[in-house]
């Protein structure tokens, strides 16, 4: 299951959190930080969204009876659309927990 070195997790965070920084301090760039699992059918999804550097919102969605690839788009598409409704937001960055996808 942990096919990814200590040294790709490592240097992957590291990416992470230079963009997440970087992006903190524009104005008007809105951060998705986006978690989807699914348990006994039911998928559950949790987002924060930030805009420099300030917590805005703090979203669950649930659906019933969904795989994991339609759970992680459906809850891409609701923060985006939360996202694009945030006034002065010009750019979106999207960070999921999708590794099983790569």
């Amino acid at each position: 299951m942990d096919h990814y070195s200590n040294k790709s997790k490592t240097s992957h965070c590291n990416k992470l959190n230079e963009l997440v920084f970087k992006a903190l301090s524009k104005l008007n760039t809105v951060i998705i930080v986006l978690d989807a699992s699914i348990r006994n059918n039911v998928a559950i999804s949790i987002a924060h969204i930030y805009l420099f550097n300030n917590p805005l919102k703090k979203i669950l969605h649930h659906a019933i009876n969904i795989i994991s690839i339609e759970a992680e788009l459906f809850a891409i598409r609701c923060e985006i659309n939360q996202a694009i409704q945030i006034s002065g937001s010009s750019y979106i960055i999207v960070i999921i927990n999708a590794l099983h996808l790569v």
